[in-house]
């Protein structure tokens, strides 16, 4: 049985963000592909953003950051980025803020 996909509004404000029509639909449909086995296509997050799954999305330059909900078979899209290390826009370092101050 298929998950049902659900994008919150802060994933869907940084997708609407990408100008660029064709990475923009590459990350939709690697978004589409998480409805079939999520948990075994990512890989786990840790520290603040434990609980949390991140896969690569668009050429391996972007990220989309999920959890799983196995019972309710939902995945649930927080937060789609550009990974930066070491930046202030890096999608993880804002994921993690987001999570520090209790938004997601």
């Amino acid at each position: 049985m298929a998950f049902k996909i659900e994008i919150t509004s802060t994933a869907l404000e940084a997708l609407e963000a990408i100008t660029d029509r064709r990475t923009r639909s590459a990350i939709i449909r690697r978004i589409d592909a998480l409805a079939e086995e999520p948990d075994k296509q990512g890989k786990p997050l840790r520290g603040w953003l434990a609980g949390f799954v991140s896969t690569r999305a668009a050429g391996q330059r972007y990220r989309i950051v999920y959890k799983v909900d196995g019972k309710a078979k939902r995945v649930l899209v927080y937060m789609v980025g550009i990974r930066k290390e070491g930046s202030r826009r890096d999608v993880y370092a804002l994921a993690e803020r987001l999570v520090q101050r209790g938004l997601i």
